[in-house]
């Protein structure tokens, strides 16, 4: 089954993205996003992705069974990405959000939205119930769309990403 979607907005005057899933080739660009996005933020500090080992091999992390990463790709660069994962530890049915990076050009598009969206449907298809999410108060503008789209607050972390610089944790009902 040929999981790529091309998105066409007809506000953004003829401009083409496609999300598509994880390729190998991706690894490289996907590790330069995360960590500059991160490093933007003042967020590249011990217990987050930034020094996580598989931020810079995201393909092989995917392969796990259900998992998903999708891949915003615009004029042949890599914008955007998103991912879900079953993260140890975390209760039956649930999920985790992880990798949800966009550079600042892609920001305030829609395009957060729309990996978002795409995360819940494969969640969804893959057999969760629910999604989880770590992330940290420098990344405020996230904390927000996450709360628009349904994520709430908890008073701690579930399961063992491992990523203890993170302090804000929020569940989802898919």
């Amino acid at each position: 089954m040929d999981l790529r979607v091309e998105l066409d907005f007809r506000y953004f005057c003829q401009m083409q993205a496609i999300l598509r899933p994880i390729q190998q080739s991706d690894d490289l660009e996907l590790g330069q996003l995360i960590k500059s996005v991160l490093a933007e933020y003042k967020a590249n500090k011990p217990g987050t992705a930034y020094f996580d080992e598989s931020t810079d091999h995201l393909s092989d992390v995917f392969e796990e069974s259900n998992s998903a990463y999708w891949v915003l790709e615009e004029n042949g660069k890599i914008i955007g990405g998103a991912g879900v994962f079953p993260t140890a530890g975390l209760p039956n049915g649930t999920c985790e959000l992880i990798k949800l990076y966009l550079y600042p050009e892609a920001r305030g598009r829609g395009f957060g939205k729309i990996l978002m969206e795409k995360c819940f449907e494969s969640a969804k298809k893959l057999g969760y119930q629910k999604m989880y999410l770590e992330t940290m108060p420098e990344l405020n503008q996230a904390v927000n769309m996450y709360e628009k789209l349904g994520f709430e607050k908890l008073t701690g972390a579930l399961g063992n990403s491992g990523h203890f610089g993170c302090d804000i944790w929020m569940l989802k009902q898919l």
